[in-house]
């Protein structure tokens, strides 16, 4: 009983473990796309520009090398970022910036107030 008390325990740590990595991998990911914007364009701009610079030296490679290399660092980060926060012990629901991970608030109904509303609906809004 002993035993298979606590493998149980282990592997519910260990989904716990996996499953928060994997949520700060996709929410670092998403918010790298979405924020970072400014930040992609800035790197592919040095990219083209390294792969321009490179194929003088490098004529048959030097654009896998320079993509290999931007996306190899931009993954690198992403997974190292993730398995920081993850052994740090920072759960993404603690994050008051991640509202869309919140369950609690979207769960709550949000009545709107339209322009004729006072004149047409029933409703009165405190």
């Amino acid at each position: 009983m002993q035993i298979s008390n606590q493998s149980s325990w282990q592997n519910n740590y260990l989904l716990a473990v996996v499953k928060s990595f994997l949520l700060w991998t996709f929410t670092l990911t998403v918010c790298f796309l979405v924020v970072g914007f400014p930040v992609v364009v800035v790197m592919m701009t040095v990219g083209v520009l390294g792969a321009v610079v490179l194929q003088s030296i490098l004529p048959a490679s030097a654009i896998v090398i320079v993509t290999g290399s931007i996306f190899g660092g931009t993954t690198i980060a992403i997974v190292l970022s993730s398995l920081f926060l993850t052994f740090k012990g920072v759960h993404p629901h603690e994050v008051s910036w991640l509202g869309w991970l919140h369950e609690n608030e979207r769960n709550s109904a949000v009545l709107p107030l339209y322009a004729s509303c006072p004149l047409t609906c029933d409703i009165t809004h405190a």
